[in-house]
């Protein structure tokens, strides 16, 4: 696989249009920085509106959806829980929308790594944001994808005529993961209530070795590869031809569109979130701007001393929580909401989490186009997770590789290469962050805000996760 991934990189390269190969990766970093403002300004007129709508199926709309500002683990909120978290989103949500706590059928929210004493976490959430105690809620997990499993759990209940009105979130809080005892030591411990007598308790203590006391973190490698993500994500790059200049230029990309986004107002899901003997943060803190020099400095992170994934390339470790408002069309509209957005056809794919386990993008791209009839070229915003540089730009070859779309994707012709000035125009997890379970709803209330803000009328979400798979939504603009 490892050679046959080499080859698609050379092949790749010969066969892009002018969009790939190296020169598609720098204008879809340092360039479009500086002519971003141009190709707006001589953007073609408007196209006419087309709908999705389908006759008989339920319109779903997105009618609000907020965020906490997004931490770099170990600062503002460390003393937090995860449920704290998510329940602020769910206040900031209840008190963006004014939405009655007893209007809503069903709560979801994803997580990845679980609080031990929140199983549920969606149900504990709920009640400390005040919602009834009548409404069920349940929690979903699917690596980076969580928060749009979700979502799109959210969308299934009403299509189904099940629910009205779903609040949909998610929160990742990495600021305090569990840490197990070693297994040995958890069996001896599990073994002492039984331990009746003096000698019986002592005889316990005696198999104790010191050993038995190293403490076991949560799992950083894929299960069924044992590898990391970052060493994936390097391999990947390295694959494609994508270079460590590359992968800077991407990333110092997103932090200067972001900080942009955040001085202009643009980032205005994030709601204020007040933190004990803290004060209230009101904005994501990870958001630096630096230079390709300073960049250049850094040691790669996962493969040395020849890897090119650094700390300034890859998204960092991220505290924070998402949720969002998705009702049934007519139900909003009778409860007087304006709705951000429609959510139409979504997919979810899986693919080989060895070589590929990164390039959901890539296979779930064309296959929400095909399921919602659109092309690539219908597409006024998009919004891809980033969960590194290597990664972005890595899919975006594949995606203009006919090699790979005729061997992997089984299709006679390329994807095609997002128009830059589309993508991720506001920045992306790179600068933003990545908690692993809210980041879903952050690429679609963006996505919705974006539509609005740049006369657009659909945007593609698109996003990898752990277990080689990913998602893909289509979401059109409500109209004004």
């Amino acid at each position: 696989m490892a050679t046959t991934m080499l080859r698609l990189a050379r092949s790749s390269h010969r066969l892009c249009s002018p969009l790939g190969g190296v020169e598609a990766v720098r204008a879809l970093s340092t360039s479009v920085l500086h002519h971003a403002p141009e190709a707006k300004a001589a953007a073609a007129p408007a196209k006419t509106k087309k709908t999705l709508a389908k006759q008989g199926v339920r319109n779903i709309v997105l009618v609000e959806g907020v965020r906490t500002p997004f931490l770099q683990a170990g600062t503002t909120y460390a003393n937090m829980m995860p449920h704290d978290l998510q329940r602020q989103a769910l206040l900031g949500l209840l008190q963006r929308t004014s939405l009655p706590r007893d209007m809503v059928d069903y709560i979801v929210v994803g997580t990845v790594i679980q609080e031990v004493k929140t199983s549920n976490l969606a149900r504990e959430a709920a009640l400390g944001a005040g919602f009834s105690d009548r409404i069920p809620a349940h929690t979903v997990t699917m690596a980076c994808i969580s928060s749009n499993q979700a979502m799109t759990t959210a969308c299934g209940l009403i299509a189904a005529g099940q629910c009205d009105a779903v609040v949909a979130g998610g929160v990742e809080f990495m600021s305090d993961v569990p840490i197990r005892f070693s297994r040995k030591m958890r069996s001896i411990m599990m073994k002492t209530p039984k331990a009746k007598t003096a000698g019986a308790k002592l005889g316990l203590l005696a198999q104790i070795r010191p050993s038995y006391l190293a403490p076991e973190l949560p799992g950083v490698t894929e299960f069924s590869t044992n590898e990391t993500m970052g060493h994936s994500a390097d391999r990947l790059a390295a694959a494609f031809g994508v270079t460590r200049k590359d992968q800077d230029e991407f990333a110092l990309r997103s932090h200067t569109l972001a900080k942009k986004a955040q001085d202009e107002g643009h980032l205005s899901d994030v709601v204020p979130c007040p933190v004990p003997g803290k004060g209230v943060v009101a904005k994501d803190n990870g958001i630096r701007v630096s230079s390709m020099e300073q960049m250049g400095k850094l040691r790669p992170a996962f493969v040395r001393p020849h890897g090119t994934i650094t700390a300034a390339n890859a998204s960092f470790l991220t505290d924070g929580a998402s949720a969002v408002l998705i009702m049934e069309e007519q139900k909003a509209l009778s409860m007087g909401y304006k709705p951000l957005a429609y959510l139409r056809d979504f997919v979810y794919t899986s693919q080989d989490p060895k070589d590929q386990l990164l390039l959901g993008p890539t296979y779930a791209t064309p296959k929400v186009l095909d399921r919602a009839g659109l092309k690539l070229q219908d597409i006024d915003v998009f919004e891809y997770h980033e969960a590194f540089a290597g990664q972005i730009l890595a899919n975006l070859k594949a995606m203009d590789s006919e090699w790979f779309a005729q061997n992997y994707l089984g299709r006679q012709t390329k994807v095609g290469v997002p128009d830059v000035n589309k993508f991720n125009n506001w920045g992306g997890s790179l600068s933003i962050g990545h908690p692993f379970g809210a980041t879903g709803c952050r690429l679609v209330t963006t996505t919705a805000h974006r539509l609005k803000k740049e006369d657009g009328q659909f945007g593609l979400v698109a996003a990898c996760a752990a277990g080689g798979q990913g998602h893909g939504m289509i979401v059109e603009r409500y109209p004004s």
